[in-house]
């Protein structure tokens, strides 16, 4: 008998989701277990699997379309079993479900919005949703190009989301045949990226008739010599330098694993020549690479050796744009939103920091330990959370929500703006815990090899400008948590102790709160508890 496989409810908040990708499609068998598909919702991308055995055979939902939980998904049952009842019993709970997928079109599902018809083992790729918040993406790199055969697992594009620069795979084999989204440029998820397909296939009209939810794609390369792909090829042959490794705009082509040996060992990847196709670095160039070797010649005396600055005329206006980028525009829109719809107010404490840092310092002599003021920092505020759970929440319009699980966020600056790594359960990790997590997460924030998972889930931000000189500050709160809190540099100064005026190290500590979900009164009773624990370090580790 014929079962209803309806949108689960996959996290506590969902109350829609999008099938990502479909990993059976109809006619295919499925055994308990199998995977279905890969199904978005409001924080992550999840594999969606069977309970039930049978064959496939009406799929409600096509790959890249939304629903509310507790659609129709899809329905398994016996080979041949009229489904004709279900499929109209679905549609009259829910909005009418999607035609089932009989046709060729299952051959090719990655491309989800092309045209009815397609050239046999030709596939549309389009421009996937690397995170959940993702709405748009900008190719940061093309690693190939019009021409190259693409095998299934090789990377085609590093593409800059939200939240960071990924590498995108290909799920599919054959020739690249045509580029939609050139480097540099954004378009919004599902926008026709590229077309894989058979050597010599005529795709002229793909690219034209290919729309994104009714609209005319973000595509850039609509020209009919861009679609050919000998003529692209060439062009690309043209402008791709064969003897160095960046392009016309300066941009250097490494793989990220290469930036990431490079980064650790200090290279300069523009002095690495690139082995790669095109010219591309990779990790054996690093590995292999002798600076002596490919030093540049020494400036002459009195040049400078510093980024060449911007000559100003005297007496003229001179400026400069800079493209934002995909982070850049995400930071405005969220912090915009932040400061103007949550109505926020700021609470300073000074700490004393004297027995910190004493407790710092023996803490740090244990072999392969190290902890730093911010970690303490860090575990001071998980356990003062739990103490305070109102300051761990967020704000609904219909409910006030309290974590009683503590995820705390910290606020990493990087190249292009400020990511926010977060710590899952921090309150069940130790300082030492707290610190190694530290270092890898921004080490790889700022490698951009952070993945979508491990910047989701906040329940609290820590930030810290402390190691910058700055000695007080307030921050946006990281929504949609209701506090954050800003730490300032360690300040040696005269204090009063016992009636004496002794030299002493205190710290300043902000707190913003958002008023909706936190009175001052309780902000103020946390930034008390949060000061006996830096003020008496030894707490912590009871």
């Amino acid at each position: 008998m014929a079962t209803i496989i309806t949108m689960p409810r996959l996290s506590d908040t969902m109350t829609e989701g999008t099938v990502a990708t479909w990993l059976k499609k109809v006619g295919d068998k499925i055994s308990e277990g199998d995977i279905l598909a890969e199904i978005e919702t409001d924080k992550a991308t999840m594999e969606f699997e069977s309970f039930n055995e049978g064959t496939l055979l009406h799929i409600g939902i096509q790959e890249g379309e939304t629903a509310p939980i507790d659609s129709l998904l899809a329905i398994i049952g016996s080979e041949g079993e009229d489904i004709s009842a279900l499929i109209a019993g679905g549609a009259s709970t829910e909005a009418a479900p999607a035609a089932v997928v009989e046709e060729t079109k299952q051959e090719t599902p990655k491309a989800t919005a092309a045209p009815a018809s397609l050239p046999a083992g030709v596939v549309v790729v389009t421009m996937p949703r690397l995170s959940d918040t993702m709405t748009e993406g900008t190719v940061a790199t093309w690693l190939k190009k019009v021409g190259d055969t693409v095998a299934e697992g090789d990377i085609l594009a590093e593409i800059e989301t939200d939240k960071a620069t990924m590498e995108f795979e290909s799920f599919n084999e054959g020739t690249l045949l045509y580029i939609g989204i050139e480097e540099g440029n954004s378009a919004p998820i599902d926008s026709l990226l590229a077309i894989i397909g058979p050597a010599g296939t005529d795709i002229s009209g793909i690219a034209e008739g290919f729309t994104v939810g009714g609209a005319a794609p973000a595509a850039t390369a609509t020209k009919t010599e861009e679609v050919k792909p000998v003529a692209t090829a060439a062009k690309a042959q043209e402008t791709t330098p064969a003897a160095n490794t960046t392009t016309n705009g300066g941009r250097i082509f490494a793989s990220p694993l290469a930036k990431k040996i490079a980064s650790d060992k200090g290279v300069n990847l523009a002095q690495v020549k690139g082995s790669g196709e095109n010219g591309r670095i990779v990790k054996s160039d690093i590995e292999n690479f002798t600076p002596a070797a490919a030093a540049p010649a020494a400036p002459a005396k009195g040049e400078a050796t510093s980024a060449p600055q911007v000559y100003v005329p005297a007496g003229e206006v001179v400026t400069e744009e800079i493209k934002n980028s995909q982070m850049r525009k995400i930071i405005a829109k969220r912090l915009a939103e932040s400061l103007f719809t949550a109505p926020h107010y700021n609470l300073s404490l000074e700490v004393s920091m004297d027995e910190a840092m004493k407790s710092r310092a023996i803490i740090n002599t244990v072999p392969d330990t190290k902890v730093s003021f911010n970690d303490m920092v860090i575990k001071a505020c998980a356990m003062a959370l739990k103490k305070h759970p109102k300051i761990n929440s967020q704000w609904r319009e219909d409910a006030i929500i309290i974590n009683h699980h503590v995820n705390i966020g910290v606020a990493v600056a990087v190249e292009d703006g400020l990511v926010v790594p977060v710590l899952k359960f921090t309150d069940t990790m130790s300082l030492s815990q707290i610190g190694g997590n530290v270092r890898d997460l921004a080490g790889r924030a700022k490698n951009k090899k952070l993945g979508p998972a491990e910047m989701e889930g906040s329940t609290f931000t820590v930030s810290n400008l402390g190691m910058f000189g700055i000695t007080e500050f307030n921050s946006i709160i990281n929504q949609p948590n209701s506090a954050i809190l800003s730490v300032g540099a360690i300040v040696e100064k005269p204090v009063v102790k016992n009636g004496q005026i002794v030299v002493g190290n205190t710290m300043m500590l902000s707190l913003a709160c958002d008023h909706r979900t936190i009175d001052g009164a309780t902000g103020a009773q946390f930034l008390q508890t949060l000061k006996q624990y830096i003020e008496n370090p030894v707490t912590m580790l009871a």
